[in-house]
């Protein structure tokens, strides 16, 4: 019941990531600015870590790959995957000061690594320098969705009710 509960998650997170990836954001210079990097730190502070990994890698993947992106999607796949490194979910809520500080560097990792991605595809580093802003309104609306859905996701005691630490 536990597996089958933790891949159920994982595949509503994972959907959720490339709707509000894929559909929802606005084009920018070299693709698109989105919020789903939001529902992806809250997967990290509710999922187990290979399954917060799987729902960064493939949601963020899948929206590339499925809107006209698909040339970002190595570097989705490294990027997200390494976001969710930073948060945890072994705090009593998801609103704790270890995610809070985890935002910092899962922001500094997404700008830098697209950054770097970019300057690698293009074989330019000045150039994706116009990405940066992008970037950076990206990671600081995905910080306030994830801050707005965590404390009502902590209000709700959500985390217990679908198992918290037992997953």
């Amino acid at each position: 019941m536990k597996q089958l509960k933790l891949m159920c998650l994982t595949g509503v997170f994972t959907a959720a990531v490339f709707v509000l990836t894929g559909y929802l954001h606005i084009p920018s210079h070299t693709g698109y600015t989105h919020v789903g990097d939001g529902l992806i730190y809250l997967a990290a502070c509710m999922l187990p870590l290979p399954y917060a990994a799987f729902v960064g890698a493939c949601g963020a993947a899948l929206a590339d790959c499925l809107t006209g992106f698909a040339i970002w999607a190595p570097g989705s796949i490294v990027i997200k995957t390494v976001a969710v490194l930073f948060f945890t979910r072994k705090s009593r809520k998801i609103i704790s000061p270890r995610n809070l500080l985890a935002l910092l560097p899962a922001a500094a990792v997404c700008i830098g690594g697209y950054y770097l991605y970019e300057a690698l595809l293009t074989g330019n580093f000045a150039a994706p320098l116009a990405g940066i802003p992008g970037y950076i309104t990206q990671s600081v609306f995905s910080s306030a969705l994830f801050l707005l859905l965590g404390v009502a996701f902590d209000k709700l005691d959500l985390r217990k009710r679908l198992g918290g630490d037992s997953l």
